[in-house]
């Protein structure tokens, strides 16, 4: 599933997984948004608090919109497992933008 990806959010899912932050932080635009349930945050707080401040992991079990969508289950130490989907707007080779929520 996770070869169905786009390049760019295949990196992302695999920096989330091995808990690389600087590797993450490459991959954003220095004007990255994102948001979570419908709201935007600030990503830098939101990543440090729910990815790698939280042993974050990411279980892809669907993609769609040309690799740039998907179904993950995903689990940390803060909220435990949940089923959540994700939106990616991808500007070259890093991520502009991301949206979460759960699915």
């Amino acid at each position: 599933m996770v070869n169905q990806l786009d390049p760019v959010v295949s990196r992302f899912v695999a920096a989330v997984n091995t808990g690389d932050s600087a590797g993450f932080s490459d991959l954003l635009t220095p004007d990255v948004t994102m948001s979570d349930d419908g709201s935007d945050r600030d990503v830098r707080d939101w990543v440090d608090s729910e990815i790698f401040g939280s042993n974050a992991r990411m279980d892809v079990e669907s993609v769609s919109d040309g690799g740039r969508a998907l179904v993950a289950n995903y689990t940390n130490d803060r909220w435990g497992a949940m089923r959540t989907a994700w939106r990616f707007t991808v500007a070259g080779d890093k991520i502009a933008r991301f949206e979460t929520g759960q699915a």
